[in-house]
């Protein structure tokens, strides 16, 4: 019989989370007898959790506010997870812990399973936080080489397209305000929280690209309701996916993509 191991999802709230349906129905598909829970833990008692973290754990996943806040506590940190400077996978490291990043993934996997087709070349990124840093990185490793960050504060949009510029893409920043020839990018990734893309609804009915809106609750978001592009990924997509990849990297094997899409709730 395999060890029975831990893992779970942090953050602050975290009751509403998905992802322990997520690992639990890939752990009994794989016949692993492990737990995976959501514990609220805040920035200011990570360190103390991490502190007690031993050689029963498989791993963690994190959520906001803790993907930042998680680095300087952890052994290794690699590459893709410095530039973004976004954990949201913590594993086992010899007799310490490494961060990496599954949102990347979740993102480009999203979008490609949703349909978008080979050549998008230009983006643009709604929010400027831990989010559009991995959204940043997926649209490098879809091939994008063009890419507006529209924020509400220039300086956090022009942290985000500084990593863009770490990739060898051309970044321009924007303020928030709908613009239509913004909407018009092969690719638009909306990191904004809930339905605080509202307002770029009023210009979606003109798009003709694909839409990632991280948000799925409530779902669809008033800007997925008007969008009128080729293409619609959702949160829950990119959930499933960084998910899927983060049950391969805890437990070494291959869960059931349709198995774990099933177990979300509708």
């Amino acid at each position: 019989m395999d060890e029975v191991r831990r893992a779970a999802v942090l953050g602050s709230p975290i009751a509403h989370s998905l992802s322990p349906a997520l690992h639990r129905a890939a752990y009994a598909s794989l016949g692993l007898e492990w737990t995976y829970d959501a514990i609220d833990v805040t920035v200011e008692g990570l360190p103390a959790f991490m502190h007690e973290l031993d050689g029963s754990w498989a791993g963690v996943s994190l959520t906001m506010p803790l993907k930042e806040a998680v680095i300087p506590l952890l052994d290794e940190v690699d590459d893709l997870a410095t530039v973004v400077t976004a954990v949201n996978t913590v594993l086992p490291a010899g007799s310490g812990w490494r961060g990496t990043n599954t949102d990347v993934y979740g993102m480009t996997e999203a979008l490609r399973s949703a349909g978008l087709p080979e050549g998008a070349d230009s983006a643009t990124i709604l929010g400027a936080g831990a989010t559009a840093r991995s959204a940043m990185a997926a649209l490098r490793d879809l091939g994008v080489r063009r890419v507006t960050v529209c924020a509400r504060r220039a300086e956090a949009a022009e942290g985000v397209a500084d990593v863009g510029s770490r990739f060898g893409m051309a970044c321009a920043t924007a303020s928030l305000t709908p613009d239509e020839t913004l909407v018009h990018a092969d690719i638009v990734v909306s990191t904004l929280p809930g339905d605080a893309a509202a307002p770029w609804s009023s210009v979606a009915g003109t798009a003709d690209g694909a839409l990632l809106d991280a948000s799925y609750h409530p779902w669809p978001s008033a800007l997925a309701a008007a969008w009128r592009g080729s293409v619609i990924a959702s949160g829950r997509d990119m959930l499933l996916w960084q998910a899927v990849q983060q049950v391969r990297l805890m437990t070494g094997r291959e869960p059931s993509v349709e198995i774990m899409r099933a177990a979300l709730p509708v």
